[in-house]
């Protein structure tokens, strides 16, 4: 009878966990590149937070007063110095170098002389306001309103300006008639509003009264180009700083936009007047301890 022959014994593989090892170090490195890949900061919104941060733990007043809505209204300038004509009461001149609107309007122009001289930014006004017109390629990217590095190199400017004074300050945002629909600007009203918007941030973040402050957006219904040209189109994407004379005059401004504005007479007379304090609205009393009718 023959032997049965004896099968080789199966080398036994000890080097078989190198495998899952190699695997789990390639997912792990993937992992990594995905993480890398989207983590990319935003440098302006990392600016606004923290700007928005240092203001809330470094200054008192920003942390225990907040900004008001609704409630309080924006001081006006008493003018130094009567302003009706007593003939006809239509002239509103404003003499003297203490005029706040002419310091601000020469202080605007000394220290932002190269992006004038480029027409980048326009300084112009009258007795009543002063507008300050920045293209918006300096300030945003397309199609948003996130502000910027050098926007707020330059809002810090401007802010450093416009602090000393009480003036009633609007920023007015436009756009060209090119259509945006995205799910953050549906259409360039509330792109224009939004960068107006953010303008008006920047200054409260860098110490300008925000009861002074107000922003509006126009969309693109008030061109001062035509559309129909690139040059055009460029023009018409700006933001306006409008610093007013009082409240009375920037209402006005506010309600028709101060391309369409011209200081007739009757803005004025609006210009020479302060306005009137905010009405208090009469204290009603609560019925808990309001008397009981007789039985």
């Amino acid at each position: 009878m023959s032997r049965r022959r004896r099968e080789p014994e199966e080398h036994v593989n000890h080097e078989r966990w190198l495998v899952s090892y190699a695997d789990f170090i390639t997912l792990l490195f993937a992992f990594f590149v995905v993480m890398y890949s989207i983590s990319s900061i935003n440098e302006g919104k990392y600016k606004v937070i923290s700007q928005a941060l240092i203001g809330v733990f470094n200054d008192a007043d920003r942390a225990l007063k907040p900004i008001p809505i609704g409630e309080e209204r924006p001081k006006t300038v008493t003018p130094a110095k009567p302003l009706v004509n007593d003939s006809d009461e239509t002239a509103a001149g404003v003499g003297g170098t203490s005029d706040p609107l002419k310091s601000i309007a020469d202080d605007i122009s000394a220290a932002f002389g190269d992006l004038i001289s480029s027409n980048q930014m326009t300084v112009r006004g009258n007795e009543l306001w002063v507008e300050i017109e920045l293209n918006s390629s300096l300030l945003f990217a397309s199609a948003d309103a996130m502000p910027s590095d050098q926007a707020f190199t330059i809002i810090d400017k401007v802010a450093a300006i416009l602090r000393p004074f009480e003036n009633p300050i609007h920023v007015e945002g436009f756009t060209d008639n090119f259509p945006i629909s995205t799910a953050q600007y549906p259409t360039n009203w509330e792109l224009s509003s939004a960068r107006a918007a953010s303008i008006v941030r920047m200054l409260a973040m860098q110490g300008v009264n925000p009861g002074r402050l107000a922003s509006v957006g126009y969309g693109e219904f008030q061109p001062v180009a035509n559309n129909a040209t690139v040059e055009g189109r460029a023009r018409n994407r700006r933001v306006v700083l409008v610093v007013s004379r009082n409240l009375d005059v920037r209402r006005s401004l506010t309600g028709t936009g101060t391309a369409n504005a011209t200081p007739d007479a009757a803005l004025k007379r609006a210009g020479t007047q302060t306005a009137p304090p905010p009405v208090k609205p009469p204290v009603r009393q609560s019925a808990v301890n309001s008397p009981s009718p007789a039985q």
